[in-house]
């Protein structure tokens, strides 16, 4: 029999909330809060809007030594990780290095040092240059400052795959729980946030320019005009079961399975990938169409896009057979942050026995799709499917089961 990876500790960061309980008290209501971007003067680009985290004070959390050599996206990430440490009721200090490991997924690196550090470069010279430049801006950073910060020296990496990061990630940490690590910290948190990260960000063609945030995101609707990115994610504690129970740890669920497809090229004649994923996902966790009590989608909010999910969705479980919400309407889409919390999301909803809404979206009806819109939808959350799809291809789908 396969070893149980299940999930002991949540620590959100995100735009409508600081830590799992007041994330948890704005997303079962559709708090919002994307509006116009403050970090920088949004005014000369096409797209404005942007899930921003408010509030987030570093120096409150962290030691001084750290600052100078993080990003935000690892600022963040490492407070979230000492979130998810606590409620898991895990001190690192009591346990051996090399049986804790960290995995966690990146969309971009650190954007907004890099950039500081390159102005600095271009306009006084490559003396003036941090040292810390050569890694914060990598993608694994997140990993390393986490690992070294909490001395975990088992099995760890970065899983780069865009917006499905968050849940290849886990996937990857189940598979060490399942050689034999019995804990991992994963997630995925970004931070991009800056004229540099932005202009990256723009080039996909994937934002909406929509100047009111009301209207701005709105997956599965006749509107809809793209994305509204974010930043922040959530950082899990995944452990394995047996040992989780032995030290009568609260256990929020279990991952259950996982799929990964990759689209074929465009022009190809081979269809979209992502119901193989849904497939690969049920058959994994033994699980039938049926069992699923919810899906959280990934929710483009670009008709083409929205189309492919709307269709994997309809295959696989038949027209409006199954609830489905998008509550990242209402923090922007997070990046490889934004499959993690959707998880996160997801272990909250199995707690509390509820769905929260999908904001602002009035559901085309053409998609097939029975959305979860305006309020929560009280329901037992027993299994869960969350799809995840970055761009050029990627496809994920993970199936979460409650504790019991």
């Amino acid at each position: 029999m396969s070893v149980s990876a299940v999930v002991t500790g949540l620590g959100v960061v995100a735009p409508n909330g600081l830590g799992a309980q007041e994330y948890w008290a704005a997303a079962r209501v559709g708090t919002s809060a994307i509006g116009r971007i403050s970090r920088f003067d949004p005014t000369g680009y096409p797209s404005r809007l942007a899930g921003e985290i408010h509030g987030f004070v570093a120096e409150d959390h962290l030691p001084n030594r750290l600052l100078p050599q993080t990003d935000r996206m690892t600022r963040l990430a490492l407070v979230a990780a000492d979130w998810a440490l606590e409620d898991a009721g895990v001190d690192p200090r009591e346990l051996p290095a090399f049986d804790m490991g960290v995995v966690t997924s990146s969309a971009s690196g650190g954007f907004e040092l890099g950039q500081g550090e390159l102005q600095r470069l271009w306009s006084q010279g490559s003396e003036y240059v941090s040292a810390y430049q050569s890694f914060a801006w990598f993608y694994a950073v997140n990993s390393g400052q986490i690992s070294i910060r909490h001395n975990m020296r088992g099995p760890s990496g970065v899983v780069v795959s865009d917006q499905a990061g968050g849940l290849d990630a886990v996937a990857q940490a189940r598979r060490q729980i399942r050689r034999g690590t019995p804990l991992i910290v994963s997630g995925g948190v970004d931070a991009s946030l800056c004229p540099w990260g932005w202009v990256a960000q723009l080039t996909s063609g994937l934002l909406s320019t929509d100047d009111d945030p009301s209207t701005a995101y709105l997956p599965f609707d006749r509107r809809a005009s793209g994305h509204v990115p974010g930043e922040g994610g959530a950082i899990l504690i995944v452990e394995r079961r047996d040992l989780a129970e032995a030290r009568d740890a609260r256990v929020y669920g279990e991952i259950a399975g996982y799929g990964a497809t990759f689209d074929p090229r465009p022009g190809s004649d081979r269809p979209p990938a992502l119901r193989a994923a849904i497939e690969a996902a049920l058959a994994d966790a033994g699980a039938e169409a049926a069992d699923v009590d919810v899906v959280f989608a990934n929710g483009a909010a670009l008709p083409e896009l929205d189309r492919v999910e709307a269709e994997a969705i309809n295959a696989v479980f038949g027209a409006r057979q199954v609830p489905v919400t998008v509550p990242k309407t209402a923090t922007g889409s997070l990046y490889s942050g934004a499959a993690a919390l959707d998880l996160a999301t997801v272990f909250l909803a199995i707690e509390e026995g509820l769905i929260p809404p999908t904001v602002n979206t009035e559901p085309d009806e053409g998609y097939g799709l029975d959305i979860v819109v305006g309020r929560p939808r009280t329901a037992e959350v027993r299994t869960a499917l969350v799809l995840a799809r970055g761009h050029r291809g990627f496809n994920s789908a993970m199936v979460v089961r409650s504790a019991d």
